[in-house]
């Protein structure tokens, strides 16, 4: 099938957002099989980071299955109700709202056009036509923090968060847990760029809180920033120093200064969602992606291949292994924070 797809579409504001996007929708070929509407944060598909690996997941299935995207692109928090209704109003067969940003938007949408499937990354919609992916985050930077561990010999690491929300603190607490099973001892140094969205896209700040904590003796620093991160890999160039990424494999970014990337497979979960939904197959309800599926995992290719060693990998498949029998209860932020 022909694809009719955009790769993003940015407005100023809400309202011109919704009067372009049905202008342009209306261009969707009537005898489309399946048509799917993308709706990106701020970020965009080029954050190289947790939006760009969903925008991947979609452009496979345009590809491998013949469905037909259009991509759209939130100027900011206030656009994700109309982006996703002018969906629902051209009768798009699955609308994708990528970041937990999206929740609100997304159940309202979805109390408003309740035959209207959709597919929300990072939250869950509790409603009976969504259905919400999440990920155990924890348990992907458990192991990349043993990994940073085994590469900081002088037994200081960092972490960098974007913007302080409880999803954040889920990376650090594991992070930190997965440090410490290696080096007890391990001092972690911990920043976040901010409250607001604009955490996601500041790499100045990121790489100038980077600079700071490889001064004070970081090896290691484990970004999870969104496009932010960017920063973080240019100060480990500047540095000399490690650092790991997050989401998506960014490892080609800085071959060399990159340990790892702490993976959440949004691109499959994205994937999986669509085909699902073109065989019939689609649920709704949560999904959750763990170390057993590999839905979140850390990154080997050849860019860190001389990089992560074979002990490295046998004490990390040694621990993955000990999560999925229980042996190992990895930290859960939010369970913390419901106990309080």
């Amino acid at each position: 099938m022909k694809s009719n797809s955009i790769s993003s579409l940015r407005f100023g504001t809400v309202g011109f957002a919704s009067v372009l996007i049905l202008s342009v929708l209306a261009s969707v070929p009537a005898f489309a099989e399946l048509k799917i509407g993308l709706v990106l944060e701020r970020s965009g598909k080029d954050d190289k980071s947790f939006n760009a690996s969903a925008y991947q997941g979609v452009k496979r299935a345009e590809k491998e299955l013949g469905v037909t995207t259009k991509t759209v692109e939130a100027p900011d928090n206030s656009a994700y109700e109309s982006l996703q209704r002018a969906f629902a109003e051209k009768k798009f067969d699955l609308i994708i709202a990528v970041g937990f940003h999206q929740l609100e938007a997304v159940k309202k949408n979805a109390a408003r056009f309740p035959d209207q499937k959709f597919l929300l990354v990072d939250e869950d919609a509790k409603a009976p036509n969504v259905r919400s992916v999440m990920f155990e985050e924890h348990e992907g930077s458990y192991l990349v923090g043993a990994l940073a561990a085994l590469h900081a010999k002088g037994g200081k690491i960092g972490f960098i968060g974007g913007m302080d929300v409880p999803l954040i603190r889920r990376f650090e607490m594991g992070y930190v847990a997965g440090a410490k099973k290696i080096n007890p001892k391990a001092e972690v140094f911990s920043n976040y760029l901010g409250v607001t969205g604009e955490a996601w896209n500041n790499p100045p700040k990121a790489k100038e809180l980077a600079l700071d904590q490889y001064t004070r003796g970081a090896e290691v620093i484990f970004v999870a920033a969104g496009n932010s991160g960017l920063g973080v890999f240019d100060a480990a160039a500047e540095k000399q120093k490690l650092a790991i990424g997050v989401d998506s494999n960014q490892n080609w970014i800085k071959p060399g200064f990159i340990l790892s990337s702490m993976l959440k497979r949004v691109d499959e979960s994205v994937f999986d969602s669509i085909k699902m939904f073109k065989d019939g197959k689609f649920t709704t309800g949560l999904i959750r992606y763990g170390v057993k599926s590999k839905g979140v995992d850390y990154a080997l290719d050849e860019n860190n291949a001389k990089l992560v060693t074979a002990a490295d990998k046998k004490t990390l498949e040694e621990l993955r292994a000990d999560i999925i029998k229980g042996k190992i209860k990895v930290p859960d932020y939010y369970l913390v924070q419901k106990r309080k």
